[in-house]
């Protein structure tokens, strides 16, 4: 069921039950994170690998205390700037986390997301909530609470319905690697924005197995048809142009249908891009086609975070 009723998801999340909530990245699939038989039921439901670890979402910064290590002055600094907002910090984890959260890792994913609604709820619970995205393990990522329901309505009891996601890609995650600032999945707060509170910072290849941090997986965030990046003008030729789907940055190509063809921004606004990007792969993947065929955006800002998800919703794990 969808609804707007903070007190329902409360009572089902304080008796170990799932709950989608929504966050201005994308929704997400919700347990007490105190709780490890709660957090065993998202494995399950995403099916989703247990060495793909969790973020543990807070509703305010004074809660890491109960379950966070050493905080370094620099993810201080960070979170005194970017939280609430799309920026997820790694840092040391206490016994107070169940190991099944951080698939055995000494450190923790914590984030503070950006959304009214969601940050109610966390601030009227006694737990923090480990929430990846409320979404099968390996497809897009959710941006709506219908995009929820139409794939796990029957095995959530109850999706808070925040409207759409207004960042529309995972949130960046940053970790502090042998004390270097160390970004371990790019996304919706940009390279150049952390650079400019801390310094350089470096940039971590994502991993095919046991990634350090979520969302580090080679292959994800994958439609059911066949994905390919690439000049599309060069790539059309080899294919049928009436049974393929485009998913472009600012202009439509001549040739094939419109409707199989999804802009991300007519204006070349990258924030656009990233709000439209989920819900457009979504919709490509609804229709009857044999191929999409995506352009990369520049590199830069959300840019790199958007071409990152292009490459992972293309690549297979061979």
């Amino acid at each position: 069921m969808i609804g707007k009723d903070i007190q329902r998801a409360k009572s089902l999340l304080e008796k170990g039950q799932l709950v989608g909530i929504p966050t201005e990245t994308v929704y997400g699939l919700a347990a007490n994170a105190y709780d490890a038989k709660a957090v065993s039921e998202i494995f399950r439901v995403k099916n989703r690998p247990s060495f793909d670890p969790l973020i543990v979402h807070i509703g305010c910064w004074e809660q890491v205390a109960d379950f966070v290590g050493e905080v370094p002055v620099s993810a201080r600094k960070l979170a005194a700037r970017f939280m609430p907002g799309p920026l997820t910090l790694l840092l040391p984890k206490t016994d107070r986390l169940p190991d099944i959260v951080t698939a055995g890792s000494p450190q923790v994913a914590v984030r503070m997301p950006n959304h009214e609604l969601t940050l109610d709820l966390l601030n009227s619970l006694a737990f923090p909530l480990a929430a990846p995205s409320a979404n099968p393990f390996g497809y897009i990522s959710p941006t709506t609470a219908q995009h929820v329901a139409d794939q796990l309505e029957a095995l959530v009891p109850y999706i808070l319905d925040g409207g759409p996601c207004t960042v529309g890609i995972e949130s960046t995650i940053l970790g502090f690697e042998y004390g270097v600032p160390t970004i371990y999945r790019k996304g919706g707060l940009a390279l150049e924005m952390i650079e400019e509170e801390i310094g350089p910072v470096r940039v971590k290849p994502f991993s095919t197995s046991r990634p350090q941090a979520p969302g580090m997986l080679q292959s994800h965030y994958a439609p059911r048809i066949p994905l390919k990046i690439g000049r599309i003008r060069e790539l059309l030729p080899d294919f049928d142009m009436n049974r393929t789907g485009l998913l472009v940055f600012r202009r439509r190509v001549s040739g094939v249908p419109e409707a199989h063809q999804v802009v991300l921004s007519k204006n070349g606004d990258f924030a656009e891009a990233a709000r439209n990007l989920f819900a457009g792969m979504r919709h490509l993947d609804s229709l009857d086609l044999d191929i999409i065929l995506a352009e990369p955006v520049p590199e830069m800002g959300l840019g790199r975070a958007i071409n990152d998800r292009l490459k992972r919703a293309a690549a297979q794990e061979g």
